[in-house]
């Protein structure tokens, strides 16, 4: 295996970190292998789109899900760095409501697998950020949900000394409380 799996606060959210191979040309890596995933992270998984973002220092995106079709994400930075966060929404789940926090960064190379059934969201910490993620599920807008940022239930630690800038839906998000949750 060319990648090493690493469990986080919540066992179903796990790091990815690639095996590097650099030289004075630059660097090689496999930033995705279906194979080791199947075997490493979880079997059955079938990507079906990719998401790239780009944001300036101080967005916050998140906490996203999607209710009726839930999707499994897989995170990785292109360019600089970001506190990426996933929250167990799953209300039969012993962990409900708790979360894990990971920086990825273009430097560490870092992926995070986000299983279906976690709310994800992260915020940049460098000057600006381009995230690269592949999903289980496509986007339906009429079925995003977004949990905010702060719910003080959560009490995430976002590495943070500032007020972050918020799209206007995710300034509206909801308590964990009052969120629909998955089962």
């Amino acid at each position: 295996m060319a990648v090493q799996i690493t469990a986080t606060a919540l066992p179903e959210v796990v790091v990815i970190e690639p095996e590097i191979f650099g030289d004075a040309r630059g660097f090689f890596y496999e930033s995705f292998n279906g194979r080791d995933f199947s075997e490493h992270v979880r079997a059955g998984v079938e990507f079906v789109q990719d998401n790239h973002s780009h944001s300036v220092r101080g967005v916050l995106r998140g906490l996203h899900y999607q209710i009726g079709h839930a999707q499994g994400k897989l995170v990785r930075v292109l360019e600089g760095e970001v506190f990426d966060v996933a929250v167990d929404i799953r209300k039969s789940s012993p962990r409900f409501g708790q979360w894990s926090g990971v920086k990825l960064s273009a430097q560490n190379r870092r992926q995070v697998w986000v299983p279906p059934g976690f709310a994800h969201g992260f915020v940049v910490l460098s000057e600006s950020a381009q995230c690269l993620y592949k999903t289980t599920d496509y986007w339906y807008p009429e079925h995003q949900r977004s949990i905010i940022w702060n719910d003080p239930a959560i009490g995430i630690q976002w590495p943070i000394d500032f007020e972050p800038l918020l799209s206007a839906k995710d300034a509206a998000g909801v308590r964990l409380a009052d969120a629909e949750h998955f089962a």
